[in-house]
């Protein structure tokens, strides 16, 4: 036996994850029959590693699941990067609806390895097209997300860059934050994070130094907002999931 094929006849052969065991999934109210090996599934999701390794489960006999409450198209996405173990990253920013999904849907199954991905994929997406995430992107991850969540905290570490680096606030990124005290508090701790050191910050205190006060386009004052797009037209703007969300140089929908 030469070298190349030879191994320790103590050691087990390990099985393949493309077995010839496959178990049924039923997804969508339309229950859509997808057919899956059941070892590869089993291997990147502990949650149906639970359900069909769990001899007091019925569907570890049966072999048959259903997931009605799933939606058929991330579950797609799903399959595909299961096998595949590729995911296609967004090529537009309406591309990041579907791949948020998908996120969602990889949290729920507990397939850390595709989140990872998902939030890789998004946020090259924006770091390479020098655009930031929209006020709709962020309220959409938070209303899916727990606060201990990989994707939130790209995001609001991306909207606290953004509202730093901005000469002001739009006025729909002022309204949300006044709302959501849970978002403020997050972009604080963002900044937190970066650890500036106390040379880097401008120090209100030193009466020594003429700071003046903020003027935009005219405008004078601390608490100074940018005039543009109301809550209203941001709502309007959610509810047309399928419309292609338009991202100016900043990135702010």
């Amino acid at each position: 036996m030469s070298p190349e094929t030879s191994h320790n006849s103590d050691e087990k052969p390990q099985k393949p994850l493309h077995d010839t065991t496959l178990v049924d999934l039923y997804v969508g109210e339309e229950n859509n029959h997808y057919p899956l090996h059941e070892k590869l599934l089993c291997y990147h999701s502990p949650f149906f590693a639970s359900i069909f390794y769990n001899k007091d489960n019925e569907s570890s006999r049966t072999k048959a699941f259903g997931l009605p409450e799933i939606e058929d198209q991330p579950f797609a996405l799903f399959v595909g990067w299961l096998y595949a173990r590729a995911l296609r990253g967004p090529v537009e920013e309406r591309d990041i609806g579907p791949l948020l999904d998908l996120y969602f849907l990889a949290s729920k199954l507990q397939i850390e390895a595709l989140e990872t991905d998902i939030v890789d994929a998004v946020r090259t997406f924006y770091h390479d097209n020098e655009t930031y995430p929209g006020l709709r992107r962020v309220q959409y991850v938070y209303a899916n997300t727990d606060e201990d969540n990989v994707m939130r905290e790209m995001m609001v570490g991306s909207v606290a860059r953004y509202l730093t680096l901005a000469d002001s606030i739009p006025e729909h990124w002022a309204k949300a934050l006044k709302k959501n005290g849970q978002l403020s508090v997050d972009i604080i701790r963002s900044i937190q994070e970066w650890h500036l050191e106390a040379r880097q910050v401008p120090d209100a205190r030193d009466a020594s130094v003429d700071r003046g006060r903020n003027t935009f386009k005219g405008a004078v004052g601390f608490s100074h907002v940018e005039e543009g797009s109301s809550m209203e037209d941001v709502k309007e703007e959610a509810e047309g999931e399928e419309e292609e969300s338009h991202v100016n140089g900043n990135g702010v929908a």
